[in-house]
């Protein structure tokens, strides 16, 4: 029974290609609606937005050497217009364990390096191309292929990261840490090594996926007692001192290989300890730093990132954060997930006003059969199941929440400021096109009334994702003539994520 299963949600998952949009009523007044006034500022437009992504760890070291029509699919869910619409990736250079040592790392996490050693006494010597493997990481560099194929050159971005130097250059002999996580696990001296390897890595990967990656990030959540050696994934700590050591020497190799690529920072794991951070950064290492990193895991303290990036006039990215709803298990249909997905992306914008927004894998392992169960990722699969094996996905309700934002908020639009606390809101380049995507996760519905559109005729077009659509549905209100300062209404059903496109 179960194998029958299994294969009739392959056949439904090769199919999937979004459902129909369905028409709902979201403009009438509703009995009970909550009245809500939504004020944007059209006048003084702030940052401009470069798009959405994923990182690629480890779910493409994975689903990259899955059969070409789940491959292509899963590609087309997540970098097509029709799907998600992502524009970004972040590529994970991998450290590699030692040799044979026994498999200890998640599915997906053991990511493949390009080093290679030449003897058991030998040093790793970056000059010495005999030490290089470029047949290496084949399945997350498919998606590197396949991204570069989905997005226009001038929309897509890609950036290199790192979770820990190459085992033989770590104090432990592993890349997941050293034996206390509050220890730096790089050796002493080994900078200029480590950094000549990620420059070399990303060099050859642009000449030989034909793309170019923007930046390289060296350090992962560098400053937190996560990274210890018997972790299940890459890490490693890194000291504030560590941290500039090593974005200075990063700096020199790209340099030195006369890259445009500049370093990326520090990636730490939430606001308050990247400010504890930069506050220990001296000026050679900050004008080294071509992109601020910050990851959205607690949001204290989102807006002091902010003025450093402002201060610093350095581009900001939130650069990784996934979440599941508190007390919730793995339910592909989960709603309390959606939305506090999306509560957290508005937040996000709202306090940082990064220039991206950035997911951490998203497609996840199942994690209820393996017990306790999350509701991590926008797209779920067995990653732990043999390639040749039928290979179905569920894609999830959070996936439809993300889509809320991002088809809609698309890269050169600029970030709008918003009084309501629960709306974000952006402009098209030209000022043609405003993109209002509002959270309601209360039980009433809400009556919105956009305020601040500029004299003329609007069009809107509606998409909900709620607890009676957990896809998407679409409205088209009537087209209507605004007077300066009068609001266009909308109402917001209950538990919803609802995004509204207005057209002059």
């Amino acid at each position: 029974m179960r194998s029958r299963l299994l294969a009739w949600a392959a056949v439904v998952a090769l199919s999937f290609s979004g459902p129909a949009l369905a028409e709902i009523d979201c403009s009438d007044p509703v009995t009970g609606a909550l009245p809500v006034t939504v004020q944007a500022d059209l006048h003084h437009p702030r940052t401009r937005f470069e798009g959405w992504g994923t990182a690629l760890a480890w779910f493409a070291n994975v689903t990259g050497g899955y059969p070409e029509p789940v491959r292509e699919k899963l590609a087309d869910l997540l970098y097509r217009p029709e799907g998600l619409g992502f524009t970004i990736a972040r590529y994970n250079i991998g450290g590699g364990n030692p040799p044979g040592i026994a498999p200890y790392l998640r599915p997906g996490a053991d990511v493949p390096s390009f080093w290679r050693l030449v003897g058991p006494n030998t040093a790793w010597r970056p000059e010495d191309e005999a030490q290089w493997d470029w047949s290496a990481d084949p399945r997350q560099r498919w998606w590197l292929d396949a991204i570069r194929n989905r997005v226009p050159e001038s929309e897509r971005l890609f950036e290199a990261f790192s979770n820990s130097p190459p085992w033989f250059m770590t104090v432990s002999g592993r890349v997941s840490g050293a034996q206390s996580g509050l220890d730096n696990n790089l050796r002493p001296g080994q900078e200029a090594l480590f950094a000549a390897y990620l420059a070399r890595t990303v060099d050859e990967l642009q000449t030989r996926h034909q793309i170019r990656f923007r930046t390289l990030s060296p350090v992962n959540e560098p400053n937190t007692p996560y990274w210890h050696a018997a972790n299940r994934q890459e890490g490693s700590h890194w000291s504030p001192d560590a941290q500039e050591r090593i974005i200075l020497a990063t700096d020199r190799a790209l340099k030195a290989r006369g890259l445009d690529t500049r370093v990326a920072a520090m990636d730490e794991t939430n606001s308050q300890t990247f400010v504890r951070n930069w506050a220990r950064y001296g000026a050679p290492a900050r004008a080294a730093i071509g992109q601020l990193n910050v990851h959205g895991y607690d949001i204290t303290g989102q807006t002091g990132v902010r003025d450093i990036a402002a201060a610093s006039g350095i581009r900001l990215w939130m650069s990784e954060v996934d979440l599941s709803a508190a007390n919730s298990h793995e339910d592909f249909q989960d709603l309390d997930s959606a939305l506090a997905l999306a509560e957290h992306i508005v937040l996000d914008l709202k306090r940082l006003e990064p220039s991206a927004w950035v997911f951490w894998q998203a497609i996840e392992d199942l994690s209820g059969q393996r017990g306790g169960g999350s509701n991590w990722g926008l797209i779920k699969m067995d990653l732990s199941a043999a390639a040749p094996a039928d290979h179905p996905w569920h894609v999830t309700t959070k996936y439809w929440a993300m889509a809320n934002f991002s088809r809609y908020i698309r890269p050169g639009y600029r970030l709008l400021t918003v009084d309501d606390p629960d709306t974000i809101a952006a402009v098209a380049p030209g000022g043609g096109e405003i993109v209002f995507v509002h959270v309601n996760p209360g039980l009433a519905p809400r009556a919105l009334e956009l305020r601040g559109l500029k004299s003329g005729a609007w069009s809107a077009e509606t998409v909900v994702t709620d607890q009676n659509r957990r896809a998407e549905a679409v409205c088209r209100a009537p087209s209507q003539t605004e007077g300066s300062g009068a609001p266009l209404r909308i109402t917001a059903p209950p538990r919803s994520v609802l995004t509204v496109r207005l057209r002059a």
